[in-house]
């Protein structure tokens, strides 16, 4: 199919969704089974916007390596330096090698298997063992200085390393300027709470379910009732009319304490209305994300298919809170709470998923006053995918 009449359908099927609220109809069918659409998403929403990749607390040292099939492509993620993280191509500039099977700690270079070029930590091409002839290891036509590893233009925000495959998106920063401006209170170093401050999730449904999802809070009461005693449904407000993210806040929170009354250090310095807000965001396209008091977490979205997501979360905080034996106890205790509410989830994104096979689903109809946050992301969906 043409690029003009992916557009021309693309147009009819999205005409409704860029209605006003109270018109519009949500994403159709196609855009949560089809793999066709989901193809063109990969190029329009995901390869050409800042996705999240994964963390770096999952490369601590220098020259720790991470392999990751991220939309189909295989990538490394690598600690170049205590401060730098680079991502790159998984793949030999000679033949086209995979590189890196399984996670890497402590290198000082990236070794193909096939045929022993070797690479810097910083993508260089550092060695070519033979290339002219036995006992040859230049040649004047392998022009080293040229055949670097094929670097992914990356950032880091929040220990969330964020890629543009596409390498055409504004800078990180400006594209994200106004969340990064809502969120300037908690621009300081966070620590992430140890081996019991992540989880991952396998949901058997399209992504864009999980960000629509996250974006409201009007199902609180039926999906998470325990939540919803103590950070209830009339507590929350919308956050949208927002170019690139939505999402939820509360006016209520309560920290999470143990049976001694031990909590969480604070953020330092925080204005008064963090003693009792929280605010979670959906940062478009495929990350989600919540501040508290005392607790930062991020959870990544990976689309496996038109199908298929596995989510990644990460808990930060305000100290180096795994190595205070005073609250081991609460971290594992953070995990299981937070789990359990994602967990609670995956039925109704499940169920969602489900409900797409209905052949007379036109999309849905929105809630003009709950449903502003996910119809937020549908009209940057139609957005995205419309851009000439």
């Amino acid at each position: 199919m043409s690029s003009q009449n992916n557009i021309s359908r693309l147009e009819k099927l999205l005409f409704t969704v860029n209605e006003n609220i109270s018109k519009a109809n949500g994403l159709s069918n196609e855009f949560y089974i089809s793999k066709e659409i989901y193809e063109i998403e990969k190029n329009r929403l995901l390869y050409k916007n800042w996705c999240g990749l994964g963390f770096g607390k999952d490369i601590p040292n220098v020259g720790d390596i991470r392999a990751i099939s991220f939309l189909g492509l295989p990538l490394i993620i690598v600690r170049t330096s205590k401060t730098e993280i680079n991502v790159f191509e998984n793949v030999c500039r000679h033949r086209g090698m995979i590189l890196i099977n399984e996670n890497k700690k402590n290198k000082k270079n990236i070794r193909c298997p096939y045929h022993n070029w070797c690479y810097g930590l910083d993508g260089s091409l550092e060695s070519t063992p033979h290339v002219g002839g036995m006992g040859n290891h230049q040649h004047e036509d392998v022009i080293t200085s040229s055949l670097g590893l094929n670097k992914i233009r990356s950032y880091v925000w929040h220990d969330i390393i964020f890629v543009n495959i596409a390498d055409d998106a504004d800078d990180f920063c400006e594209h994200y300027s106004e969340l990064i401006d809502r969120w300037k209170d908690f621009d300081m170093p966070m620590f992430f709470g140890g081996h019991n401050s992540s989880f991952s999730l396998e949901l058997n449904a399209n992504w864009k379910l999980a960000v629509e999802n996250y974006c409201e809070s009007y199902h609180l009461p039926s999906v998470h009732p325990d939540l919803n005693k103590t950070s209830k449904l009339q507590d929350h407000y919308d956050i949208c009319n927002a170019r690139n993210f939505s999402g939820q806040g509360s006016y209520y929170y309560r920290q999470l304490s143990d049976e001694k009354g031990n909590v969480f250090p604070d953020f330092k310095d925080l204005p008064s209305k963090w003693d009792k807000e929280t605010e979670y965001i959906a940062l478009y396209p495929n990350v989600l994300m919540g501040v508290h008091r005392d607790i930062f977490f991020a959870v990544i979205l990976i689309p496996e298919s038109a199908k298929k997501t596995l989510e990644q979360a990460a808990f930060y905080f305000a100290d180096d809170v795994k190595n205070n034996n005073s609250l081991i106890n609460l971290i594992t205790q953070n995990k299981l709470f937070w789990k359990t509410i994602f967990e609670e989830d995956i039925f109704v994104v499940e169920g969602m998923q489900k409900g797409r096979q209905g052949r007379s689903f036109d999309g849905g109809k929105f809630s003009p006053v709950m449903d502003v946050a996910t119809h937020n992301f549908h009209k940057w969906v139609a957005d995205e995918l419309l851009k000439r």
